[in-house]
């Protein structure tokens, strides 16, 4: 499975954000700079998630109730342990790096449009008969 189509807990969020279902985003033909890196860390976030779940399977599995006690290791249950604050902490990271894309860099749909201040117009225009009465003068 390709890690830009597999799940992960922030999925609902990017339809919100982007105003569009996952599918829609990853099959867009020009994504904006956003939108590309917003994608590339839910799909690190995608595949931590599945190394989270990879570790609680093999713990559970390790130590179900109906398996030999004397098949339980400390040594492998303190290996899954370290397996799996490794794979928590990465997630972390993941939707701290994530939360802060989707909440600081709005699309540009929603980015205000750039303004520039307009010129003063600090002359003040003088009454023609003022000027056709200089012209005269000279």
């Amino acid at each position: 499975m390709s890690t830009s189509i597999k799940p992960s807990s922030q999925d609902e969020r990017f339809a919100e954000v982007f105003g569009a279902p996952l599918d829609q985003l990853l099959a867009a033909p020009h994504p904006t700079r956003h939108l590309r890196e917003a994608l590339e860390l839910r799909a690190f976030l995608a595949v931590t998630e599945d190394h989270v779940v990879w570790v609680r399977d093999r713990v559970h599995e390790r130590s179900a109730p109906d398996r030999p006690m004397d098949e339980l290791s400390e040594d492998d249950l303190r290996m899954d342990a370290e397996w799996m604050e490794a794979a928590l902490q990465a997630r972390r990271g993941y939707l701290t790096a994530l939360d802060k894309v989707l909440r600081f860099e709005p699309p540009p749909e929603y980015q205000p449009a750039v303004t520039f201040p307009q010129p003063m117009v600090s002359a003040r225009a003088v009454p023609a008969e003022q000027t056709t009465a200089r012209a005269k003068g000279r």
